[in-house]
């Protein structure tokens, strides 16, 4: 059968860097209509020929108007073929089990697949002189189906290795226009100068990426994107039609993206039950240019995510994103009036946006809102700026529903001076949505005028005091200590920090105390401080308190983490001063807050320490600890003292009173009201200990305990005062535990709820197997879809349903 070798064609090579925007789309153009010449060069029907094993086994045999590669034993082999071309009519089928075929052409002649190519498993068409499925050309996989005119080593291939290197300095492309498609893996086009898709490609299990460059690694990943370009080659990827697959990548590095428009969702990732629906748009110092509609959706019907990162960010007058988030990244942007009409249109469709901007390639990282953003609903907009966010005189942003937005400078954290300047309108008078405003310490906050919702309220746990907010950013322990000069002040972590610093060369003091307390607000953003260590400043008989030494009735501590933290404390305390991580006392309000590590005393009998708070008076709310908390005084998990309100939180750390201390799982001495609560963690007294409190003189319900309560190995069962939910209750004035309160008497080891005092029923000990279900506890338990409690499979006891948040 003859098998011509063809020209290469205008469609096989990619336009010069240089040309201009128009002339770019004239060659691409003619590089999809040129391939009317190859289908009817090729129209009388080729089949691949000279096709001879070099590794693996397997069999090549003619089977009418087509060919059938059988590989055995779902092995992998590699073919190297003259010309690997199939004509209209024509047909290719590599049975190769669940293994995977690499064919490589070593003729001067592109690949034009007009036919049909299928296989059982994967195969691989790597053909530097160029790939062209045409229109009426179908390739189905049931695992992964690679095109490419890059070259990869047959010893990796024939390993299964990962990632697998891609490379070479073909001037060709890869080019589909007709049907590509995987059951069961992915598809992926890789050239050095052009990947294009005017056809369809599915690949409803895995990814379908499009990608270009001089070097790239194909990475197996059974939950995200796979292509990585290394080395760029200042080509172009295209998009013309549809691309379904449960994630999709288009990469250029340094070249362009095009994702353009037409009739429906040109690209259309669904995910699976391992892979958030996801697509990626990535050319880093290069242009995206996006025309037409792209939607991802996760697998249980949720929105997925669209990443977009480029240089150059251009969009058409019907770019729209259909997802749950979509995030763009490019050095600097201003918001003209064509993107704020794509955002928009992705707002009102319940899309959050996220605009950062990186400074990258000496760019001023500055982000401007020029034109007037306006939407419905809940969706949320972030406009991040490397240095400066600023609104222009005239612009309006404005949200009637339920949306936030976020503008913030110095986005990277680095103490750049970054400030927040509106100079437009901010209306939020008919949104439920927040306003933050976050600047650096050094930078300014020009707040202009914003028109906010006289009717807001705060939502529940969201520890909020306005709907407006402007935040000063803390992005080192500098800043960090900085908070004492106005401890009345808003502010917000910038990024995760590392206080290591304050092992050795740093001796942190405390921010607040009894006398001039913390006042203001101190917002985490859900990041951490991680190996905050403190220790008593003897020269100054300053205790080591905390993070905060009194957070006052007015303060606001949320949504932080404090990780492998070290506070320990040598002196003496008769007074009973109270000593935390998080927290020396705590009058206000602390919502979101946990902390790890160990809350440490060399103490006597003075001290009163809990693993985030030492004593409250004020609300936690929705906060834990798994801190080590020992080894003198009144000790609790959480909080060494509770007269305040504790709720919906919880302590899985040990306590443990040495020689001289007592202490409980969650509480120390509880004076106030536990809801809602539990502890896990082991409790050591010497005299006494109780699993959820050592003492209770106040309110203990819906809560539970079931560390293991313990006393020194010597004693005898008479000995000592332990209970499975508190040593001592109700004394003295004989108060009862509230009769929905539980312990797990096989984990505890204590079979009375009381040490002395008020005992709850027998029945409220329950066996671990009893902990895990439901129905063993009372009806003010919920446990339904949207109740307080959650019991997961294979779980032993309860947790609290926010715990299961991400």
């Amino acid at each position: 059968m003859s098998n011509p070798k063809l020209p290469r064609p205008a469609l096989l090579r990619a336009p010069r860097r240089g040309q201009s925007h128009g002339r770019r789309w004239l060659v691409i153009g003619g590089a999809l209509t040129g391939l009317s010449f190859t289908q009817a060069a090729l129209a009388a029907g080729t089949l691949p020929r000279g096709g001879t094993y070099v590794a693996g086994t397997g069999t090549i045999a003619s089977n009418g108007n087509g060919l059938v590669i059988t590989q055995p034993g779902s092995t992998r082999g590699v073919i190297d073929w003259n010309s690997f071309s199939i004509g209209r009519h024509n047909s290719v089928m590599f049975d190769n089990g669940s293994g995977a075929t690499l064919n490589r052409v070593t003729g001067g002649s592109p690949s034009a697949i007009l036919g049909r190519l299928s296989g059982t498993g994967s195969l691989y068409v790597i053909n530097p002189q160029g790939i062209v499925v045409g229109p009426s050309g179908v390739i189905s996989t049931g695992g992964r189906f690679v095109a490419s005119t890059l070259d990869v080593c047959n010893c990796a291939f024939m390993t299964g290795s990962s990632p697998l290197t891609f490379s070479g300095d073909s001037a060709a492309s890869v080019i589909n226009l007709g049907k590509v498609s995987s059951s069961g893996g992915d598809v992926f086009l890789i050239a050095r100068r052009a990947a294009i898709n005017a056809g369809t490609i599915t690949a409803p299990n895995g990814t379908a990426e499009l990608a270009v460059g001089e070097t790239v690694l194909l990475q197996d990943s059974a939950s995200s994107r796979q292509v990585f370009v290394q080395t760029g080659s200042q080509g172009t990827v295209v998009n013309r039609g549809p691309i379904n697959a449960a994630q999709v990548s288009l990469q250029a590095a340094d070249g362009n993206v095009y994702a353009l428009a037409g009739g429906g969702t040109r690209i259309r990732a669904t995910g699976t039950a391992s892979r958030d629906g996801h697509v990626w748009l990535v050319a880093d110092s290069g242009r995206v240019e996006q025309l037409g509609k792209i939607a991802a959706s996760n697998a249980d019907g949720s929105g997925g995510t669209v990443d977009t990162q480029a240089a150059q960010l251009t969009f058409g007058k019907h770019a729209v994103v259909d997802a749950g988030q979509w995030n763009l990244s490019t050095p600097a942007f201003t918001i003209d009036d064509v993107a704020a009409h794509a955002l928009q249109r992705s707002l009102n469709a319940g899309t959050s946006v996220d605009v950062t901007t990186t400074g990258a390639n000496g760019a001023t990282g500055d982000l401007g809102v020029a034109s007037s953003l306006r939407w419905s609903g809940p969706a949320s907009l972030t406009l991040a700026a490397y240095r400066d966010v600023s609104v222009a005189s005239g612009t309006t942003i404005a949200n009637n529903g339920a949306g936030n937005l976020t503008l913030r400078a110095d986005a990277s954290g680095i103490d750049n001076g970054g400030s927040v300047i509106n100079g437009g309108t901010i209306d939020w008078s008919k949104s439920t949505g927040i306003i933050s405003a976050l600047y650096d310490m050094n930078g300014s906050y020009t707040p202009g005028m914003i028109v906010a919702n006289s009717a807001w309220t705060a939502a529940p746990y969201s520890g909020l005091i306005t709907q407006v907010t402007g935040y000063k950013l803390v992005n080192s322990v500098g800043d960090l200590q900085n908070i004492a000069r106005d401890l009345g002040g808003a502010y917000a972590l910038g990024k995760d920090l590392d206080a290591s610093s304050t092992d050795t060369s740093f001796a942190f003091s405390s921010l607040g105390n009894a006398t001039t307390p913390f006042s203001g607000q101190f917002d985490g953003m859900g990041h951490v401080i991680d190996r905050f260590t403190q220790f008593d400043q003897s020269s100054t008989e300053q205790p080591a308190t905390g993070l905060f030494g009194t957070i006052g009735p007015t303060g606001v501590v949320r949504n932080v983490g404090m990780t492998n933290a070290r506070v320990v404390t040598h002196i003496y305390f008769p007074g009973g001063i109270p000593l935390g991580i998080l927290a020396g006392e705590n009058q206000g309000l602390i919502t979101y807050a946990y902390t790890t590590g160990d809350r440490g005393s060399g103490a006597f009998e003075g001290a009163v320490l809990g693993g985030l708070v030492g004593r409250n008076v004020g609300l936690i709310e929705r906060s834990w600890s798994s801190a080590f908390v020992g080894s003198a005084g009144l000790l609790g998990g959480l909080v060494g003292g509770n007269g305040g309100t504790i709720v919906q939180s919880y302590a899985t750390g040990t306590v443990s009173g040495g020689n001289h201390g007592s202490g409980g799982g969650l509480v120390g001495a509880n004076d106030g009201t536990i809801s809602q609560s539990y502890a896990t963690g082991i409790v050591y007294g010497p005299f006494s200990a109780g699993g959820l409190a050592l003492s209770n003189t106040g309110l203990i319900e819906q809560s539970f305990a079931s560390g293991e309560v313990r006393g020194p190995t010597f004693q005898g069962p008479d000995y000592g005062t332990y209970g499975g939910i508190v040593a001592f209750q109700g004394l003295p004035a004989g108060v009862p535990l509230a009769s929905n309160v539980y312990w797990d008497k096989e984990t505890t080891t204590r079979t009375k709820s009381s040490g002395y005092g008020a005992q709850l029923s027998a029945s409220n000990g329950l066996t671990t197997a009893q902990m895990s279900n439901p129905a063993s506890f009372d009806a003010s338990w919920d446990f339904s879809e949207t109740g307080t409690w959650v019991i997961p499979a294979g779980a032993t006891h309860p947790i609290l349903r926010w715990q299961l948040a991400p």
